[in-house]
């Protein structure tokens, strides 16, 4: 079972390249702060702009950095079955923990389509699956009979539900295996999916402050509710300055005024405004991170 905080991994790029020195700076930041697990090469990480080279080198990468010490779990998802296959048995070659697969972008499959997509993967590696369910960019929502259809398969085993519908995971809870892991994707409402039923949150804030996200979440755990709340409202504008512009836009440039890396993202995205650097930073100085 996966828990608790799990950045969802920046990719650092210095002049357009990925940066590796920055990388393993990063993942050692991260660990070094308690993160629960690691998420490399998924929406944070840029993934639609990496090569096939570099997305399955950053894989590595953190693998070896990592070295055992937190689950990771890779992104592999694509809108081309066949090239999520590929990416899959190559993040299950390599030793990574699970695969996070998204919901396919653009194409705008049907339930049905949806449901071979994941089946076809899921006969051709034995390496945990964890749905990863976000309307707001694939488009398509993958409705919760569909899920727990998928779910009946052996290594298709949890979901990372960023469809901020609050209600979801109580609805998926009656009709499916006990076992099946709920990660929040959306860190304005990590804690109230632990209320409804999570276990965790792959995290963007988690790649800024690693230590707070893993704080609260241990305390939900521990049932210490109140110091959860406080950590909850101690983080909630940040979480907002975060999603100002497009992710990861906002927290590259937040990871830069922490010494990880450049703010450097991969077009179509590119620099944030001046006003957003500053809100940004000055909510990173109201909680002494900067």
């Amino acid at each position: 079972m996966f828990y608790g905080s799990i950045p969802a991994l920046i990719t650092p790029f210095k002049d357009n390249n990925v940066d590796y020195n920055s990388l393993e700076r990063i993942i050692e930041f991260l660990i070094k702060n308690n993160s629960n697990g690691i998420v490399p090469c998924g929406t944070t990480g840029e993934s639609p702009t990496l090569s096939h080279e570099e997305h399955k080198k950053i894989i590595e990468e953190t693998v070896r950095i990592v070295d055992k010490r937190i689950p990771i779990i890779a992104g592999t998802g694509s809108n081309n079955t066949l090239e999520a296959i590929e990416y899959t048995k190559h993040a299950e070659s390599i030793g990574a923990d699970a695969a996070l697969i998204v919901t396919p972008y653009y194409n705008k499959p049907t339930q049905s389509g949806l449901y071979e997509h994941y089946k076809k993967i899921s006969d051709n590696t034995n390496l945990p699956i964890i749905i990863y369910n976000i309307p707001g960019r694939s488009v398509v929502d993958m409705s919760i009979s569909t899920m727990c259809e998928l779910a009946k398969f052996d290594n298709i085993i949890g979901v990372k539900d960023a469809t901020n519908d609050l209600f979801r995971p109580l609805l998926t809870k009656r009709n499916i295996a006990s076992n099946f892991c709920f990660l929040s994707g959306e860190d304005g409402t990590a804690l109230a999916f632990l209320a409804q039923g999570g276990h965790g949150c792959i995290s963007v804030t988690a790649n800024i402050a690693p230590q707070l996200c893993s704080d609260m979440q241990k305390a939900w755990r521990d049932g210490n509710i109140k110091l959860a709340q406080e950590i909850n409202l101690k983080l909630s504008k940040l979480h907002h300055s975060l999603f100002v512009e497009s992710s990861p836009g906002p927290v590259k440039y937040a990871a830069s005024l922490l010494g990880l890396c450049s703010p450097e993202t991969r077009l179509p995205l590119f620099e944030i405004n001046s006003e957003t650097k500053l809100l940004v930073k000055n909510c990173m100085n109201e909680i002494n991170l900067v």
